[in-house]
């Protein structure tokens, strides 16, 4: 009871307008206040401390530098060449580019909203300026960054694998999948819309063998890097963790040394935005530290995972409730907040109920994400809506066929669990 009071408590303070991780520490402090707590009030500060001192953790500030630094490496416009060679000739050209795009930049910049803002940027006035909607535009370059959150390094999975006890380099590997499913779902919608719509292709035919190859050489050291990422975690080369300072200097060897884009004054705003990045994330994440203590102490899983195991003698049923629940919530918390508040509670349900935890994080941070890209309060809607001057009515109703293909994908994950976990359990085991 005490541990629901706390949440509402946090959950209030967000709605007034309270920044999200004074939200969440200001609720958690407040327990240990409370007459009759069983705990002295140092250790509050203790949690809080003690949250901050995870190798693991190391890993969001590295993969947020890294993005920083890609965007400014010339990687992303050698990336838009290969998705115009090998999309540009489908129906809706330039719609099936951008979601191209969101997929080769998954393994770059591993943020939906990043992706959606450059997209906004790049590709969003030329969509307009060729007869596509304002409102498929943005619900499309909205939607497509889902696709980004999903294939590694996904910062939501980072965060859900610390919180959880969840193997990271797992759920790297089990992002791949999904990430691919979530790409072809949304073509094909794509190509249904602009054929009954008339969006026309770039391209007059398909590329040669010839061209994709040019196309693949020219972004070669940009795609060689997911390959690097996933190949170092499966062959114990570096952990996730050590994988982020790989990526850095990755990074910088190929924007300094082989693009020669990279200058002093583009890594200097690469460090200042990803500092300001990573002390908003790593304040959540230490002040949610007391919140998870409590939620712990309070035996809130525990409990859960009795109520759920007598409600549900299906494990789909389970997943499908949750997945109920975390869409609506999704729709109204942002989907750093809610990793934080439910992981440490979901994860000891669905593992007592027999569901593995790495199936259930790329369910959990699917849904989650794609709330952000849905009314009332999308960080994802709101961003891409402000830059391409779009009203959230003509958005909301461009959005539901991409919705439908989103939500169509998570029910297979859902139903047929290999889907997302036969690629970690081939190449690292059970």
């Amino acid at each position: 009871m005490i541990s629901l009071f706390l949440l509402c408590l946090a959950l209030g303070f967000m709605v007034i307008g309270m920044p999200v991780s004074f939200a969440i520490g200001v609720a958690s402090i407040v327990y240990f206040l409370l007459p009759g707590t069983l705990m002295p009030d140092v250790t509050a500060v203790q949690r809080i401390i003690a949250s901050s001192q995870s190798f693991p953790l190391l890993a969001v500030p590295l993969f947020v530098l890294v993005g920083h630094l890609m965007n400014g490496s010339g990687i992303t416009p050698r990336m838009m060449v290969l998705a115009s060679t090998c999309a540009g000739w489908m129906r809706g050209g330039l719609a099936q580019v951008s979601l191209l795009l969101s997929a080769l930049m998954g393994g770059i910049s591993g943020s939906a909203v990043a992706d959606a803002a450059m997209q906004s940027r790049i590709l969003g006035g030329p969509m307009i300026k060729e007869g596509y909607s304002k409102g498929f535009t943005a619900a499309l370059l909205s939607v497509g960054g889902l696709i980004t959150a999903t294939i590694p390094p996904s910062l939501g999975l980072i965060l859900y694998g610390f919180l959880g006890e969840v193997s990271i380099g797992r759920l790297f590997i089990a992002g791949i999948v999904p990430g691919v499913m979530l790409t072809i779902a949304l073509m094909f919608t794509t190509a249904w819309i602009s054929k009954k719509r008339n969006y026309l292709p770039v391209n007059d035919r398909a590329p040669t063998f010839r061209e994709v190859v040019a196309a693949v050489k020219t972004s070669f050291w940009a795609i060689l890097f997911p390959v690097w990422l996933i190949v170092g975690i499966r062959f114990g080369i570096f952990t996730p963790s050590e994988a982020g300072a790989f990526a850095v200097a990755y990074a910088l060897i190929v924007g300094v040394l082989i693009y020669r884009e990279l200058s002093w004054a583009s890594i200097i705003d690469a460090l200042l935005m990803s500092v300001r990045d990573i002390g908003m994330i790593m304040f959540i994440i230490i002040l949610s530290g007391a919140f998870g203590y409590v939620i712990t102490f309070e035996r809130v899983p525990q409990t859960l995972a009795e109520l759920a195991m007598g409600l549900f003698s299906s494990k789909i049923a389970l997943l499908f409730t949750i997945s109920a629940f975390l869409l609506v919530f999704g729709m109204l918390v942002e989907a750093t907040v809610i990793v934080m508040l439910l992981t440490p509670i979901l994860v000891p349900v669905i593992t007592a109920a027999g569901v593995d935890p790495v199936h259930f994080g790329l369910i959990m941070m699917t849904l989650v994400t794609f709330g952000g890209m849905t009314p009332p309060v999308g960080v994802s809607m709101f961003t891409v809506c402000g830059i391409l001057n779009c009203s959230y009515k003509e958005y909301t109703v461009e959005l539901i066929p991409l919705a439908i293909a989103v939500l169509a994908v998570v029910v297979l994950m859902i139903v047929f669990p290999q889907s997302v976990m036969f690629l970690p359990d081939m190449m690292m085991g059970h």
